[in-house]
């Protein structure tokens, strides 16, 4: 048992050490009956650390299967944590909570995670150089994404060509989506550039085969436990705090699910390794576009839950526009600066501002 912890290597190990006390301190609160908010707050932890435990061996597996399976992988296991958030979430009949969290998670990733990595990158190194190549294909495909977002919410609106059927356009949409991405992983396995694509990061030691799959098995297990949770003490928690449903989705339930596994994109980033820094940090936001927003819309419309659509507020929409803009105009000319990353990051906190007074969850 030593010689295993001691395998894991001490980043590993102190996920570990978090995810375990998180997890447990959280069954504890739930067993004496505490306040929903400290459940909440100790769920929320727990899921951060989960979802970079899930991370960790996703990474060590995929070194075994070469870079291009290894952006497979974390397209299939990475967003475990969201997907069991989101599930709860739906039949709990918290549906803006979901479309705000996975639309957040998109938003973190691409404006605040991104944000950091430039700027502490650029702080530390200057101006970064990287190959526009890969990531103008990665942008390419997050203005697809957005495509299909704003056209369901603008042909459905009261007097467009689709109002009345927000369902039947939302499914329509979500298959293509899933089809270019299932398209994009031969792609990638071949070592091509698609949405799934990355080269893989360093790791200082090899876990054995059995502790990767043992790591991504438990990691898995816990976030399908601690969602529940997590969603149980949601609804009280917002009421308690006066929080709104969009402000709590798309910042606080974003970034415990996804956005602190792609911390590692960030230390790339000062390791001055900015192709891969990109890479980690904007596929992980495609695979959201690409895979789980439309399977989550496809999953609701067949099982016993509230429907998930493509159809979205136009703020967000706004949002998403201006993110993938942004990121385009700011990534295609092959060079980041710390000033770049402070751009994003003003409009990641402008953008979370604007949700910040919206209608509260009463008691």
């Amino acid at each position: 048992m030593t010689d295993l912890v001691r395998l894991l290597g001490r980043k590993a190990q102190i996920v570990l050490v978090i995810s375990l006390l998180a997890t447990a301190a959280t069954l504890i609160l739930r067993m004496v009956g505490a306040n929903s908010v400290a459940v909440f707050v100790a769920s929320a932890v727990a899921l951060a650390a989960l979802a970079s435990l899930v991370g960790e061996g996703t990474e060590q597996l995929g070194h075994r299967l070469g870079p291009g399976a290894t952006g497979v992988l974390q397209s299939a296991l990475g967003n475990l944590p969201e997907l069991f958030i989101s599930l709860f979430a739906l039949q709990a009949g918290l549906v803006v909570v979901v479309q705000t969290a996975l639309i957040g998670s998109i938003l973190a990733n691409s404006l605040l995670v991104l944000g950091l990595a430039f700027f502490l990158g650029g702080l530390k190194h200057g101006a970064q150089k990287f190959g526009p190549g890969p990531n103008q294909m990665i942008s390419t495909l997050l203005l697809l994404a957005v495509a299909a977002l704003a056209i369901p919410t603008f042909a459905t609106a009261p007097g467009g060509p689709d109002a009345g059927h927000i369902d039947d356009l939302s499914i329509i949409c979500a298959i293509v989506l899933l089809i270019i991405f299932a398209a994009s992983i031969p792609f990638s396995l071949r070592g091509g550039s698609g949405a799934s694509s990355g080269e893989a990061a360093p790791i200082a030691n090899q876990w054995p085969l059995l502790l990767a799959l043992g790591t991504l098995a438990a990691g898995g297990v816990g976030a399908a436990f601690v969602s529940d949770w997590f969603v149980e003490a949601l609804k009280p928690s917002m009421a308690t705090l006066g929080l709104s449903e969009g402000f709590v989705g798309l910042v606080i339930v974003a970034i415990a699910g996804n956005a602190v596994e792609n911390v590692v994109g960030v230390q790339m980033a000062m390791q001055n390794k900015p192709d891969l820094a990109i890479s980690l940090i904007l596929n992980s936001s495609l695979q959201v576009a690409l895979a789980l927003i439309p399977a989550l819309v496809l999953i609701s419309q067949f099982f016993t839950m509230a429907h998930l659509t493509l159809v979205a507020p136009f703020l967000l929409i706004a949002a998403l526009v201006f993110t993938a803009v942004l990121g385009a105009l700011i990534v295609n000319d092959g060079e980041s600066t710390w000033l770049e990353g402070v751009t994003l990051i003003g409009l990641y906190i402008i953008i979370a501002a604007s949700f910040w007074w919206g209608p509260a969850i009463k008691p």
